[in-house]
């Protein structure tokens, strides 16, 4: 039987990443997330953004630093694409009720804003992984220059 858990999100930052660190020199970086779906009031007759909010876990790993990525370039209100997939976290609380919530653990981030002015100089973010949403062009390249084709030859623009 196949199985398939991958989420993929656009939306904002609602509150700035809060970073824990392990003993054994891991990091998680914690942050909330909103999305909006749209709906139509049946009353106006108008189309109305309704928001998600979530919660989201970004792990250093051997192969990306998400969380140290999430803690340097992120905060609350940056809009970012995310990558993950869900995780039902289950809990007692202390008076015996049983609570659950649904959290994003992150597999891949794409900043989707420059730095805002007065956030601090420091470097750039790292390129982005090949990977990216269909809808958004690369933000380094710039379409208005022509582009060689994969053969190299004749410098067409192939179509």
């Amino acid at each position: 039987m196949a199985n398939l858990n991958k989420v993929m999100l656009i939306g904002r930052l609602t509150r700035d990443p809060e970073v824990r660190t392990f003993s054994n020199g891991g990091k998680v970086a914690m942050f909330g997330f909103a999305v909006n779906n749209r709906k139509k009031n049946k009353q106006t007759g108008e189309w109305e953004e309704v928001p998600c909010f979530l919660d989201v876990e970004a792990f250093n790993r051997e192969t990306r630093k998400l969380a140290d990525l999430v803690e340097q370039y992120l905060k609350k209100g940056h809009q970012a694409y995310i990558e993950g997939s869900l995780q039902l976290d289950q809990w007692t609380t202390d008076s015996g009720e049983k609570r659950s919530k649904l959290k994003i653990y992150l597999n891949d981030v794409q900043f989707l804003e420059p730095k805002r002015d007065g956030e601090g100089g420091g470097p750039r973010p790292p390129s982005q992984p090949a990977r990216k949403p269909a809808s958004a062009p690369p933000a380094e390249e710039h379409y208005d220059e022509p582009h060689e084709s994969a053969g190299g030859g004749d410098g067409d623009i192939p179509f």
